[in-house]
């Protein structure tokens, strides 16, 4: 019994591997709305574990846009995507941005960003 505990342990671990990391951000005013071009690492391993969004949060933590990611990006680390057409709030200084993987959920440490 301790045998296949400890099998079932061994084959879990990459699910419990370290949770995707935001890496950089550029954000970039172009008219009414933001551009953010956002570098992510993470350990991806195929279509079951794999950092799968990442979005834009306002500081109370209210989402205001997300990136889905299609696909894992097992030979690509760490790899930038990008999305424009966010809207921010007018006065807003900061954001925050955070990653996803699956099938961990977000990362609760998110990269705050100082918007310029």
């Amino acid at each position: 019994m301790r045998f296949l505990t400890l099998l079932f342990v061994l084959f879990a671990l990459p699910a419990w591997a370290e949770p995707p990391r935001i890496e950089n951000v550029k954000a970039k005013r172009t008219g009414d709305s933001w551009r953010f071009d956002v570098t992510i690492s993470h350990p991806d391993t195929g279509w079951d574990h794999y950092a799968d969004a990442w979005r834009v949060l306002d500081m109370q933590g209210n989402q205001l846009a997300i990136r889905e990611l299609a696909h894992p990006h097992v030979e690509e680390q760490p790899f930038t995507r990008s999305l424009s057409g966010i809207k921010i709030p007018e006065g807003t200084t900061q954001v925050q941005v955070q990653a996803r993987e699956l099938p961990g959920g977000w990362n609760p440490k998110a990269s705050i960003v100082t918007l310029r």
